[in-house]
């Protein structure tokens, strides 16, 4: 069975209310569960041993005229910003500190977040978070890890994801999803723990994402999002215990995630990124939800949120869905005269000026422009389904 129906039938079970751990593990053998059963344990031991806790984050960001944009965070560890040295390095503070420079007003940061939660902790850290801010502007949640680690029946886990968007939803709030990491780069986990952990994760990741735009919210693939810079520079890129990202891997995370949050928040500029109908030189389309699902788990950093086809928001095989692979570019070293300097929407030879393609070398996605049309909109890439 492939990913895509996979994640639609995870999806299907948890709004259905179905799910089981027998259901998870039932192919594994009673021998190799108990195996993983043990590893897992000795992965949690391990992880999170050098750190007490993670800074508390909660404040205002920024500065500017007007009434502050409520800014709520939710999720684990990585939510919380465990292995970052202070409160200026976490995700929802990089954030926070993002939309209100480009907003021009101050941003409050809620941050409910709790170390080690599972996604059915999420209902209990939004209760906590309506208690201080009845109505945020917009949500980041991070979850998904823990659920992997611990065994959680993921339809299980992802109808505690859905009921939490869409209880944000009716609260009139944006919600950006960062879909559950792959662990299989994550080394304190032994083998073949990490390999099942990256195929579980993974499957994962695709049920978060069909669910939370069915919700009416948006995710962006976090997946191996710090694998290769981890085999490149991991004690840069990871904290003290291999596991959680450092600052520097917080910032990876939050400059996949603040696009997004622009863009939810609609605070894009008329006619730029947010607006553009997507390009299938960038591997960008649009198909069913389960279908773009899939094509997001491959590659950190892509979004997928709802759409319409010719009016119609679904299709025969569900919600139809745009994916969008926002650029994401180092800032690059300097370099000699002739070096590729990046800049937005792909690069440009700084001997001569000249543009280099930014789809070579983008994953390759199959379209056809005749098929997706929404109203008046502009013709739109076709995610053609498995």
């Amino acid at each position: 069975m492939g990913r895509a129906r996979r994640a639609r039938r995870i999806a299907a079970t948890a709004a259905y209310g179905g799910g089981g751990l027998a259901a998870g593990i039932g192919t594994l053998g009673a021998l190799g569960y108990g195996l993983l059963k043990v590893e897992a344990m000795v992965a949690r031991r391990v992880v999170g041993q050098p750190f007490d806790g993670s800074p508390d984050d909660n404040g205002t960001y920024g500065a500017g005229v007007g009434e502050p944009v409520e800014l709520l965070v939710l999720g684990d560890s990585s939510a919380a910003g465990m292995g970052a040295d202070h409160r200026y390095q976490t995700v929802g503070a990089i954030v926070a500190t993002g939309v209100s420079a480009l907003t021009g007003r101050p941003v409050r940061l809620t941050n409910t977040a709790v170390v080690g939660a599972e996604s059915s902790g999420l209902e209990l850290q939004l209760a906590n978070a309506v208690d201080q801010v009845p109505r945020p502007h917009v949500a980041i949640i991070m979850i998904g890890a823990n659920d992997v680690t611990h065994r959680i029946d993921k339809a299980v886990a992802v109808r505690h994801l859905e009921t939490t968007v869409r209880r944000l939803r009716d609260l009139g709030t944006e919600v950006v999803v960062g879909t559950c990491p792959d662990l299989g780069t994550i080394q304190p986990i032994p083998q073949p723990l990490r390999l099942i952990g990256r195929r579980w994760s993974r499957d994962l990741a695709a049920a978060q994402t069909v669910a939370v735009v069915e919700a009416g919210g948006r995710t962006v693939s976090l997946g191996d999002l710090l694998g290769p810079e981890f085999a490149e520079r991991p004690h840069e890129m990871f904290s003290a215990d291999r596991f959680h990202p450092s600052p520097a891997g917080y910032a990876r995370a939050a400059a996949a995630l603040l696009p997004s949050v622009y863009a939810a928040l609609g605070v894009w500029a008329s006619g730029s990124e947010d607006e553009r109908s997507p390009d299938a030189r960038r591997g960008e389309g649009v198909g069913p939800v389960a279908v773009a699902a899939e094509y997001a788990v491959r590659d950190p950093g892509t979004e997928v949120h709802a759409t319409q086809i010719a009016g119609q928001s679904r299709g025969p095989r569900g919600r139809w869905a745009i994916l969008l692979r926002r650029p994401h570019k180092a800032v690059p070293a300097p370099g000699p005269v002739g070096a590729l300097t990046a800049v937005a929407g792909g690069s440009v030879d700084a001997s001569s000026g000249a543009a280099v393609d930014p789809s070579l070398g983008a994953p390759e996605l199959e379209a056809d422009e005749s098929r997706a049309t929404s109203g008046d909109a502009p013709a739109r890439h076709t995610i053609e389904s498995d």
